[in-house]
């Protein structure tokens, strides 16, 4: 019994080129925002970071490639590996940047300081060695 309800729960659920394809929009979709967010308010305050850091202020221009460029390569399947690889890179920069002070925190719900950070940095990298799978508007592109 308990066999026959696993073995139809699976045949239901084994979709693998479905999940890349889920994985894919949500971490896409939801890094998007980060980057709309990005175009209406500026990115001084990055700029202003960077300085901080002793570097140079041009380079708070690389989020629009890693918080909106990449995500669009990643939802289309277009170049999936090589962006989410940039996408990951993007989230461990700013996680450097702004996120250091959290990473011995823990939330007033028990949760890690640095948990969506690291959750968006591990999708990324789940992405690209995932690859796009056969759902893109490029099929036969990318295995």
């Amino acid at each position: 019994m308990i066999s026959r309800l696993n073995y139809a729960f699976l045949s239901l659920t084994t979709h693998p080129e479905f999940g890349k394809l889920l994985l894919r929009l949500t971490f896409g979709v939801l890094m998007l925002f980060h980057g709309v967010a990005k175009v209406q308010h500026g990115i001084g305050w990055i700029s202003g970071m960077l300085i901080a850091q002793g570097l140079p202020g041009f380079i708070a221009y690389g989020v629009f490639v890693g918080e909106i460029i990449t995500p669009v390569l990643i939802i289309i399947g277009l170049f999936t590996r090589q962006a989410a690889f940039i996408y990951a890179f993007n989230i461990l920069v700013a996680t450097l940047l702004v996120g250091m002070g959290k990473f011995f925190t823990l939330t007033n719900v028990g949760a890690w300081g640095l948990e969506n950070e690291a959750l968006y940095f591990l999708g990324g990298l789940s992405i690209m060695f995932l690859g796009a799978g056969k759902y893109t508007l490029f099929a036969g592109k990318e295995k």
